[in-house]
């Protein structure tokens, strides 16, 4: 008989209510399945026995047998300590406790065989070890502990309630014992003997159990090639399914808005990476299925004109088409850009944000219902219901990690049919990450920059170098280029942001007086009108210098504009930094970006500016970024708990999800619906996963 895993943690022999609950809380431990899958997080290996003379002068954890011969206490500035002297047939070393004397006195027997494990110190040429763990020689052999010891995730509720790590490998201990250690395999017998993979019960002993390293790798391996398999597998199944059953618009043809637009008024030449992604966009529009595909780009590499170009297939097959961006500045920024083209073209554009006037928004309205209006741009205003198509052909959504799951829907609910879906980012996503986060959508990469564009010059100064900085901005200014300089904004503390703000603009204003000088100013708490009229006047070239917070971080286009000073460069995260350096060099002038730190820098901060200096390469930028943060941070507040994987890491393990998207692709392109015999062990736990959690467990 087979063990129900979904039975609640509480019916487990040694755990109890009190216990249940805090493994509820502290761990999110709820049945006998999420036990089995709490990982370690490390080993200590117990695998080898030190005599006393062979212990060396390093931090690892050393295990020794012998016997304690004498105690002693030993008076101190606080309280006494106890030592113990221990011995084996090499030599002596002392045993040390700073607290819990009295109940190691009473409990400890002179002379009999201990195995003590602990981290040793050196004192006056005499090894030491504090608060080692004990064990009598019968005990330590009789152990279902393997000689590799697990260490588990923990809190300090759970070490305060005596839920200690040894507690835990005690209760995993008494799983494996009333299952029999038998446990329902997961993958089929194909990929078994493919991959050499171990069978699932021996993978779950071996990495709770491990007897040695080896094993221990083919247990840690067979387990995270699985969940990356079933996470590539529902991601994969979902698009499947996405493009056989979500019938899109056919846009059977490419018609005069279009050729136009391409023949006679495309601004510069299109570079071949986007030519490329404007047929990979073709091909999905011009099929029955409707389009999902993530489109990304770096700063700068001309992502806007292919969304564009693509809204105008939408309109040449009597469709309509919206741009949806995260904030005021970049949808007013795309309505700019975008309404100088479709004067040219005769097209009716439009643009609705949270200040547009209620009169304006009427016309809006209406417009949009009767079908007059044909392009609209806007912010999250566009999601409110009052808004409503004639017929949305297509959206287009900039930045998309800054929209929320349940706000793109409410887009896709718009129309009784689903409109093809483009989403843009300039924040370059790692493979892997992309492979995983966005492993449902079809991705295409537009990764060259237009040409004449030079690379930008970035620079790392301390503040002790501002006034050489200055002089520069100086020089610069008399070439008539423009500047900006952007401070942090942390949430946390908008108080003191304003105030960094504030100072750093009363100094540059001593530095650079008026009238030879004009400065604009720009922050969060301005009003939209007052922000926006600040902007033009830096995007007319009224003012040299723009001194802003990061509310300029997306977007801003002025060519003219080229240097970028970021202060406090330490403050900032590296797509931050990256996508505030492309605000400028893009125009054809040589332009610079120059990170202004202190002298007190972490590791971390010096990783970042170091790899801000050495390339720009967004995803370059972007592997270094997730090696720092983790997959989590990268994806924003939205996308948090982005991957909440088990044992796999989709940074380290890499190849390991490479393979897993490889193997998943194969099986669906060999047999799709798994019906095959062979399949069915795969169909099962895909279902049952699918009742206990789906893949929006892992992503949110």
């Amino acid at each position: 008989m087979t063990t129900n895993l979904q039975t609640p943690i509480d019916y487990l022999k040694g755990v109890g209510p009190n216990r249940a609950d805090l493994l509820r809380k502290e761990l999110g431990i709820y049945t006998y399945q999420d036990l089995i899958n709490l990982f370690p997080n490390r080993y200590i290996d117990r695998t080898q026995y030190y005599k006393i003379n062979q212990l060396q002068q390093n931090n690892a954890d050393v295990q020794v047998i012998g016997k304690i011969v004498a105690f002693k206490e030993v008076a101190q500035k606080q309280g006494k300590r106890l030592v113990a002297t221990f011995q084996d047939d090499t030599g002596t070393m002392e045993l040390v406790w700073f607290r819990g004397q009295k109940w190691i006195r009473d409990n400890l027997k002179l002379n009999t065989t201990y195995v003590i494990f602990g981290r040793t110190n050196l004192f006056g040429g005499k090894f030491n070890m504090p608060h080692p763990e004990l064990e009598l020689i019968e005990e330590h052999e009789k152990n279902l502990r393997s000689a590799m010891q697990p260490v588990y995730p923990s809190t300090e509720k759970l070490s305060n309630k005596g839920i200690t790590n040894r507690a835990i490998s005690k209760i995993i201990q008494e799983l494996f014992i009333e299952t029999g250690g038998r446990f329902t395999e997961t993958l089929s017998e194909t990929l078994l003997s493919e991959l050499k993979l171990i069978k699932k019960s021996d993978a779950l002993f071996n990495v709770h159990f491990p007897k040695s390293q080896e094993l221990l790798a083919k247990a840690q391996f067979r387990l995270k090639f699985e969940e990356l398999f079933y996470i590539q597998l529902q991601l994969i199944i979902k698009n499947l399914i996405h493009k056989s059953k979500i019938k899109g618009f056919p846009f059977e043809h490419v018609g005069d808005y279009f050729n136009t637009f391409f023949n006679n008024h495309l601004p510069f030449e299109l570079t071949n990476a986007q030519k490329r992604v404007l047929k990979e966009i073709r091909a999905d529009l011009g099929s029955n299925a409707q389009m999902n595909r993530l489109l990304q780009g770096d700063v700068g590499s001309g992502k806007t004109i292919v969304a564009f170009m693509s809204m105008l297939m939408a309109l040449d097959n009597g469709f309509q088409a919206c741009l949806m961006a995260p904030t005021e500045i970049l949808s007013v920024q795309h309505y700019n850009g975008l309404f100088e083209l479709c004067k040219i073209l005769n097209i009716n554009i439009k643009i609705l944000t949270g200040s547009s006037k209620t009169s304006e928004r009427k016309k809006t309205h209406e417009a949009l219902e009767n079908g007059e209006l044909q392009i609209l741009i806007g912010t999250h205003a566009l999601l409110e219901d009052k808004v409503k198509f004639k017929n949305l052909g297509l959206a287009i959504i900039d930045e998309q990690h800054r929209f929320g799951v349940a706000q793109r829907s409410k887009l896709w609910h718009k129309n009784t049919s689903p409109p093809h879906v483009l989403i843009m980012t300039a924040t370059p996503i790692p493979r892997t990450l992309a492979m995983s986060v966005y492993g449902d959508l079809d991705i295409s990469v537009i990764d060259e920059l237009p040409a004449g564009r030079k690379p930008i010059k970035t620079v790392h100064r301390y503040d002790k170098n501002r006034l050489n900085v200055f002089k520069f901005i100086r020089e610069e200014i008399v070439k008539g280029r423009q500047i900006y300089i952007v401070y942090p904004l942390i949430r946390e503390s908008e108080a003191l942001d304003y105030k960094d703000l504030m100072d750093g603009y009363e100094s540059i204003s001593r530095d650079f007086p008026m009238p030879k000088y004009q400065i604009s100013i720009v922050h969060g708490k301005m009003k939209p009108a007052d922000k926006d009229f600040e902007m033009q006047r830096f995007i007319k070239g009224e003012t040299q210098i723009m001194v802003a917070t990061t509310v300029i971080e997306v977007g801003v286009n002025v060519p003219n504009a080229s240097v970028m000073i970021i202060e406090s460069a330490e403050r900032f995260g590296l797509s931050q930094l990256h996508q505030l350096r492309g605000r400028v060099g893009r125009g054809a002038e040589q332009s610079y970006c120059i990170l202004m730190t202190g002298h007190k820098l972490s590791n971390d901060s010096k990783t970042r500016l170091q790899t801000m200096v050495k390339t720009s390469d967004g995803f370059e930028i972007a592997e270094v970024d997730l090696k720092l943060r983790g997959p989590g941070d990268i994806m924003g507040t939205q996308q948090s708990g982005v991957l909440n994987l088990k044992i796999a890491d989709i940074i380290k393990d890499k190849d390991i999800l490479l393979s897993a998207r490889f193997y998943a692709k194969k099986l669906l392109t060999e047999d799709t619906s798994l019906s095959k015999t062979e399949n069915e062990v795969i169909l099962n736990t895909y279902k049952a996963l699918g009742k206990y959690k789906n893949i929006w467990n892992y992503i949110s």
